[in-house]
């Protein structure tokens, strides 16, 4: 019986009809087939901040992580997604895609949709509560006032931009998958038998998600952004983009502190982001629970068993 890992250890992501496992040694994407099959990838990966010890410092530490796994999983939704291409016919712009950039396609798409991500994600929840907000500075004189308003639009933003697109029902099944990734982890973490009978008993919430992750993120911003006080608008604005990892430094440091403590103020105050998982997260069917103990398991035992699950279903061995 493998030696199980330490809590705070393992942590995932939903991808399209599947889910994304990461481990001490590398990560794995369990993915349910259109033909029902399970079909499942482990590739191994070393963090850099196990190559650098300066990447181990605090606060540092949550701005490698945070952006590593923005490229873990921009790679296990591409992988997740090419699963399903041969279902769909290839467009103009695809072909034209792959006629520019050739054999490094599927790695320029990763950079720019990376790039795209990020820049969106700026403007959406950084740019444009803070530009409101200006606006709204010629009525409101008070700094610190003025920047709890722009934290309520920044959180504002976020709740309705998640809740627009839970509305999608691609989206809603990638919800169900969520709610499976944190059931299964927190069924591992408690010491019981992966079986989805076991996990379908545990909580669809987790303090370790993504999801409280970024609410902490726009909480944090409210301090960290009142030091802010340049006259120029324009200063202000570019002030918030160069202090967003520091933002998001702060951040990882709480999710990962309350994420391996269970005391009552951890408990406290990792409630209101648990309570935004009501919206990332949906209760899975039974189904989706194995695809997320495949995941988990192809953590724990690697490439062995990963090619025992694809050749035991006829899918045939996967590549390293």
């Amino acid at each position: 019986m493998k030696e199980r890992l330490p809590k705070g250890t393992l942590g995932g992501q939903a991808v399209m009809e599947g889910v994304m496992m990461k481990g001490p040694e590398g990560y794995s994407v369990a993915v349910r087939r259109p033909d029902h099959k399970i079909q499942v990838s482990w590739k191994k990966h070393c963090s850099i901040a196990e190559r650098y010890r300066i990447c181990r410092l605090p606060f540092i530490r949550g701005i490698v992580t945070f952006l590593e796994s923005l490229t873990v999983g921009m790679k296990t939704l591409s992988y997740s997604s090419a699963i399903f291409e041969e279902e769909e016919e290839e467009t103009k712009a695809d072909k034209l895609f792959k006629s520019i950039f050739k054999e490094k396609t599927e790695q320029a798409a990763l950079v720019l949709t990376l790039i795209c991500s990020i820049v969106i994600a700026i403007a959406l929840f950084v740019f444009v509560p803070a530009f409101i907000a200006e606006f709204l500075g010629k009525w409101v004189t008070g700094h610190f006032m003025l920047c709890v308003i722009e934290g309520i639009l920044r959180i504002g933003v976020f709740l309705g931009y998640v809740a627009l697109i839970s509305q999608m029902e691609d989206i809603k099944r990638v919800f169900m998958y969520h709610g499976a990734e944190h059931m299964t982890i927190n069924c591992y973490e408690a010491g019981e038998e992966l079986t989805p009978e076991k996990v379908a008993k545990f909580s669809r919430f987790h303090k370790r998600c993504g999801t409280s992750f970024m609410f902490v993120v726009m909480i944090i911003s409210i301090f960290v952004f009142m030091f802010i006080t340049a006259k120029q608008a324009w200063l202000r604005l570019l002030l918030r983009l160069v202090l967003v990892p520091v933002v998001a430094g702060i951040s990882y440091e709480f999710i990962r502190a309350a994420g391996r403590n269970d005391g009552a103020l951890f408990d406290l105050l990792s409630k209101p982001g648990m309570l935004v998982q009501r919206l990332t997260t949906k209760v899975p069917n039974e189904e989706m629970l194995q695809v997320a103990i495949v995941s988990v398991e192809a953590v724990l035992y690697g490439q062995e068993y990963v090619d025992a699950v694809n050749e035991a279903q006829g899918i045939g061995k996967d590549r390293k």
